[in-house]
C-alpha cells in the first residue's frame, strides 16, 4: 500500500462522546463544546475491538510522534491529522537533581521541544485536527500565552484562521509567536477569563469554532498521549507524576489515558500517584484539594510571572480534583522565587533550560515529601512544560 491509499483508508475514531458529569451518550460527528449540563465532553473508543491489534510492541516500531497512537484518538481520516512533529518528547534521567531532593530516582519529560516549545502542542494538534474533519471554518480560543501559539501554528498547518486573545502580559516572546505564525492576535488587560469573554462574543457574533481548555473535546485526547508514552518509555507506571496546572487538560488526560491502557490489556490497576503544582499567587486547586471540595472556587487576584498557571478557574475543576483524590495524590503551591531557583538548579543539574512551570514541579517535591504523600523510595517524574526560552525577560513576581 502507497502512502496515498494509506492516507484514504479510514480509521476507526471514536465511538461516540461522553458528558463527564452525567454519563451522557452524545454523537461526536459534530462540532460541539461542553455538554447540555455545561461539562466537559470525553471521547470514548470501542477499545475491546482494538485490544489485541494495538499493544505496546505493535506501536513500537511506528512513527515517533503522538499519531503513533491514532487507534485511540478521534481523527477517522489520515488527511486530517495535522502534524508538525507533536510528541514522542525525551523522557530524561536526572540523578543529580534526584540527590538533591533525595527521592530514589527522577525523570523530566521535557515537553519544551515540541514544535513551539511546549505541551500545548499536543492538545491543539488534536483540537484543529478533528476541527478541520469536521468542517470548522474559523477557530478561536483565550490563551494564557502557550495555547496560543500552538493554536497559531496548527490553524496554519490545517490553512485555517485562528482568531488567539491573550493577557496583554503574555511574555513577548509568546506573542512574537503568535503573531509570525499569522493568527489574528487581540491584547487584553486583564487575565485568561476575560480573554474568554472576548472569544465568547466572537463564537455569538462571528462564528468562530471555540477551542477552550476542555471546552471542545479533543485537545484532552492530545495530551492523554503523555500517558502512553511514559508507559512505553518507562516500560511501567512511575510512583509519582508532578504536574503544573493552570487548566488540568494534561493531568485529566493522562488519567484518562491510564484507565484506557488497563482496559487494552497494557497495565493492571497500579496508578501514579498524580500531583498538581500551582503558583502560590494562584492555587484554585490546592485550596480546593485541602478544603476537600468537589469544585474549586475562582481565585481572586491571580499573580505569578509563570503565565501557564495564572488561571483562575477551571471548567475540568471537579476532574483534576479526582484524580489527585483516587490517585492518592494531592497538591501544593510553590512562590515565583522557588520555581525560578529551581529553573536555575535543573538547568545546571541536567541541561534542561525549563519554564517556570518546569522549575514548579522540583520546587513542590520537597514539600510534597514534607507532607508524607511523595516518599525517598520513589520513582518521581516531572512534567516541564515548556521551554525557558519563552520567558526571556520574565522576573519572579515576589523577587
Amino acid at each position: 500500500m502507497d502512502r496515498s491509499e494509506a492516507l484514504r483508508e479510514p480509521l476507526r475514531g471514536a465511538s461516540h462522546l461522553e458528558c463527564t458529569g452525567t454519563g451522557t451518550i452524545i454523537d461526536c460527528e459534530q462540532l460541539i463544546g461542553l455538554s447540555s449540563t455545561g461539562k466537559p465532553l470525553f471521547a470514548r473508543y470501542d477499545l475491546e475491538a482494538i485490544r489485541a491489534a494495538f499493544t505496546p510492541h505493535a506501536v513500537s516500531s511506528r512513527r515517533s510522534d503522538l499519531w503513533r497512537y491514532e487507534e485511540v484518538l478521534p481523527v477517522r481520516n489520515r488527511e486530517a491529522q495535522v502534524s508538525l512533529g507533536e510528541g514522542w518528547t525525551p523522557l530524561t534521567e536526572a540523578p543529580r537533581t534526584a540527590a538533591r531532593l533525595g527521592v530514589r530516582r527522577l525523570l523530566i519529560k521535557n515537553e519544551g521541544i515540541n514544535p513551539t516549545g511546549s505541551f500545548k502542542d499536543r492538545g491543539l494538534c488534536l483540537a484543529v485536527s478533528r476541527a478541520l474533519e469536521l468542517g470548522a471554518r474559523e477557530l478561536a480560543l483565550p490563551s494564557a500565552g502557550n495555547a496560543g501559539s500552538a493554536a497559531a501554528a496548527y490553524g496554519a498547518a490545517a490553512g485555517l484562521p485562528v482568531h488567539v486573545v491573550v493577557p496583554s502580559d503574555t511574555p513577548a516572546p509568546i506573542l512574537e509567536e503568535i503573531a509570525a505564525l499569522g493568527a489574528d492576535l487581540q491584547l487584553l488587560d486583564g487575565l485568561i477569563s476575560d480573554c474568554g469573554k472576548v472569544v465568547r462574543r466572537g463564537v455569538e457574533e462571528h462564528g468562530w469554532f471555540d477551542l477552550s481548555t476542555l471546552k471542545e473535546p479533543y485537545r484532552v485526547e492530545g495530551k492523554k498521549t503523555m500517558g502512553y508514552e511514559l508507559f512505553e518509555q518507562l516500560g511501567h507506571l512511575p510512583d509519582a507524576i508532578v504536574y503544573p496546572t493552570g487548566g488540568g487538560t494534561g493531568l485529566i488526560g493522562m488519567w484518562k489515558a491510564f484507565d484506557e491502557m488497563e482496559r487494552l490489556g497494557w497495565i493492571g490497576s497500579e496508578r501514579p500517584k498524580m500531583f498538581t503544582v500551582q503558583a502560590a499567587g494562584c492555587a484554585p486547586m490546592v485550596r480546593a484539594w485541602e478544603y476537600g471540595a468537589q469544585h474549586a472556587d475562582v481565585w481572586d487576584g491571580a499573580a505569578t510571572y509563570a503565565s501557564g498557571l495564572r488561571v483562575p478557574g477551571a471548567v475540568g475543576d471537579f476532574l483534576i480534583l479526582r484524580a489527585l483524590r483516587e490517585s492518592g495524590g494531592g497538591a501544593v503551591a510553590v512562590s515565583d522565587r522557588a520555581m525560578a531557583e529551581w529553573v536555575a538548579r535543573l538547568g545546571a543539574d541536567t541541561g534542561i533550560f525549563a519554564a517556570p512551570e518546569g522549575g514548579a514541579t522540583a520546587a513542590a517535591v520537597q514539600p510534597l515529601m514534607g507532607m508524607g504523600l511523595i516518599h525517598e523510595e520513589d520513582e518521581v517524574v516531572l512534567f516541564n512544560t515548556g521551554s525557558g526560552l519563552k520567558y526571556a525577560g520574565m522576573k519572579p513576581l515576589d523577587g
